[in-house]
């Protein structure tokens, strides 16, 4: 299996991390209108969750927005940094080899006197499936296990720390119709790898079996230990799965994914999520078969 390489770079502001980490790091009140962030979704718009459900404080390992990651997707970071290599070595060898991929959303303030202030979302537990060290840094392959919620941050020097909880969907109404429509979306995933592995992509093109890699791992009940409240329902898992690029996509398309994914990790109704990724699954379905066609015409 091939994922992409990101090379993790960011340049975020020294304030947040020389600030004392602390629950209101990332929330802000506005003089005009009394509005506090929450860690996920939009203001006023709170995610409940149950006090009393598990918790674990895990390292943090922050992105921009471009690069929210989402259950049951695979990706590969090309880590060099020393605070994220002891980041790396903290998950390996104290936590199981989990940590927590997040979103570090900035937050638009008219006032060029304010400090720079960004909002954690799209918290996502990852584990790590492969590490390959290099002469500088490592090369870690992950994979998306299931949304968290950041509830305190404990630690920011050398890497980010914090207490998370699990995020999982509410309880489905109609478990015979959430059963019908995963199998729905599985044979739509199926038939479009089938049709997707008959394009002649360029070789920089990502792998044609991302999606299926996905949906394989969905299918299974990943076997983490101490954190199983984390893993979601099979079919919270497929509902994700869908949310992979395809070959030859073109950067319309791409941003299209990633507003996908965006609202995919905000939704908590799985009926709705899997209503969502098959008709993603069609359009790509239809867009590949459209490429094929010209293929089959550039042959003859």
């Amino acid at each position: 299996m091939t994922c992409t390489v990101v090379n993790l770079n960011l340049n975020l502001s020294n304030t947040f991390f020389s600030t004392p980490p602390r629950l209101l790091l990332l929330s802000r009140t506005w003089n005009r209108n009394p509005i506090r962030l929450n860690f996920f979704g939009n203001p006023q718009k709170r995610r409940s969750f149950n006090a009393n459900v598990s918790s674990s404080e895990l390292p943090l390992l922050p992105f921009d927005v471009n690069q929210v990651l989402v259950p049951s997707e695979s990706k590969t970071l090309h880590l060099y940094e020393a605070r994220y290599l002891a980041l790396l070595e903290e998950s390996l060898f104290r936590k199981k080899k989990v940590f927590v991929h997040f979103v570090l959303d900035p937050i638009v303030v008219n006032d060029s006197s304010a400090e720079a202030t960004f909002a954690a979302t799209c918290g996502c537990l990852v584990f790590i499936e492969n590490v390959e060290r290099l002469d500088v840094g490592a090369l870690v392959s992950i994979r998306g296990i299931g949304r968290v919620k950041i509830v305190k941050f404990v630690q920011a020097d050398p890497y980010l720390k914090g207490v998370v909880v699990p995020m999982q969907d509410n309880v489905p109404d109609s478990v015979g119709k959430i059963s019908s429509k995963v199998m729905e979306v599985k044979e739509a995933l199926y038939s479009l790898n089938s049709l997707e592995i008959k394009l002649k992509a360029p070789k920089e093109a990502l792998l044609q079996t991302q999606i299926t890699n996905s949906l394989m791992w969905a299918e299974k009940e990943p076997s983490l230990d101490c954190f199983e409240a984390f893993v979601p329902s099979l079919a919270e898992r497929v509902s994700f799965a869908a949310l992979q690029p395809v070959s030859g996509s073109t950067q319309s398309e791409l941003l299209r994914l990633q507003n996908g994914k965006l609202r995919a990790m905000d939704v908590k109704d799985t009926l709705q999520r899997l209503d969502d990724s098959l008709v993603l699954v069609k359009d790509n379905t239809s867009m590949v078969a459209a490429r094929l066609a010209i293929q089959s015409l550039e042959v003859q």
